[in-house]
């Protein structure tokens, strides 16, 4: 009997704490930019190219994506659905309003204009000579990584114009991520190899 109040007494001493000192945080104590602040801040160089988006939630995953990353610009093109929609503001949660974002009709006409301003094109895409995410060390210049139809994936005709294509490994029987999700998995890699 002993033992089981000594076990009891331990647990209470000693584990207590360390539930305790567990809780969610509010929204207030995480300290978050308002829009305003959030437009004054400065921006991580990286630019998104959404080729072709079809889902809508996909493409307000994204937007929020980049919000939580603070990237500079999206452009959409193509099909790709632009702000103001029902849908992408269901999984956007209001980060339309705080991400920078510009509809092209061609994707094309997009990735020209940012060669010419030196941005380094990067597609995620699966091709012959693609480099795997873990293997690739992004830089902390400006670049655009492009993300394709959920189906067909990056258009034929962008690849050529792209200076590297990367892929997520995989181990599972599904030949590709989620659009959306794929994008969090590059904006994370970036971020781990650009700014720490």
């Amino acid at each position: 009997m002993a033992k089981l109040i000594f076990l009891i007494v331990f647990l209470n001493i000693f584990l207590t704490p360390l539930f305790l000192c567990m809780k969610k945080l509010s929204m207030d104590e995480l300290n978050r930019l308002n829009i305003e602040q959030f437009h004054n801040a400065p921006k991580s160089p990286v630019i998104l190219i959404l080729d072709n988006i079809r889902s809508l939630f996909n493409i307000g995953s994204v937007i929020r994506t980049a919000d939580a990353f603070r990237i500079e610009k999206i452009y959409l093109c193509g099909i790709t659905g632009t702000p103001p929609h029902r849908e992408i503001q269901k999984s956007a949660l209001g980060s339309t309003k705080s991400v920078d974002w510009e509809y092209y009709k061609n994707s094309i006409d997009i990735i020209k204009k940012l060669k010419n301003e030196n941005v380094k094109i990067i597609a995620v895409e699966q091709t012959d000579n693609s480099v795997y995410l873990n293997k690739y060390h992004p830089s902390p210049d400006k670049k655009a990584y492009i993300f394709g139809n959920e189906i067909s994936g990056v258009s034929d005709d962008i690849l050529p114009l792209t200076e590297l294509c990367l892929e997520i490994p995989q181990f599972g029987t599904k030949h590709s991520f989620n659009v959306a999700v794929s994008a969090g998995i590059v904006l994370w890699h970036d971020f781990l190899h650009s700014y720490t």
